[in-house]
């Protein structure tokens, strides 16, 4: 399979279904930010701080990749195949929030990013999420989208702020308020 196929040459590209949409659609647009965070999900998993949370950040990943996959199908159409998320994706990072955060000093404040380069990549990942969670609510006003893409979005964005906490804890860093 060539990885270039020529007909998105003219602006357009097909979702998984057949339907033909511009590239700088909104959806488009959404999957492409949970391609973006994707990536930097994997900057994450690669760093040295991250080492015993490889096996959460490849699940996440894998969970990304699934909400990209279905805002990148037709849906609607009965024909494609439509991959979502596992059902239980939320309660996932919500327990991971709860076992980092357990070690944790409470928040009374709101913390400014950065300290240390694994928890400003944290935090830019975490406006990276932000974004997909914005542009998919937006979609989502004119094309229904599967509830637990935005559900876990909104959850990860949350796991990936206390993450930072967590790296920050980790290298010896307090929390800058």
């Amino acid at each position: 399979m060539k990885i270039y196929s020529l007909t998105g040459d003219d602006g357009t590209t097909s979702l998984a279904g057949g339907r033909r949409v511009a590239k700088h659609s909104l959806r488009v647009e959404s999957y492409g930010s949970i391609d973006e965070l994707m990536a930097w999900i994997g900057l994450l998993r690669d760093i040295k701080e991250n080492a015993h949370r490889k096996d959460m950040l490849i699940y996440i990943q894998n969970q990304l990749m699934s909400c990209a996959a279905v805002l990148a199908s037709d849906y609607e159409n009965t024909k494609a195949t439509v991959v979502l998320p596992a059902p239980d994706c939320v309660t996932v990072l919500e327990n991971e929030i709860d076992k980092m955060d357990t070690l944790l000093t409470p928040l009374q404040n709101f913390v400014l990013p950065g300290g240390a380069l694994p928890v400003s990549y944290c935090h830019i990942a975490r406006c990276v999420c932000r974004r997909a969670e914005r542009t998919v609510a937006k979609l989502n006003e004119t094309e229904k989208t599967p509830a637990i893409v935005m559900k876990f979005l909104n959850r990860l964005s949350d796991y990936l702020f206390v993450l930072s906490r967590s790296i920050a804890s980790d290298v010896g860093i307090n929390d800058e308020v």
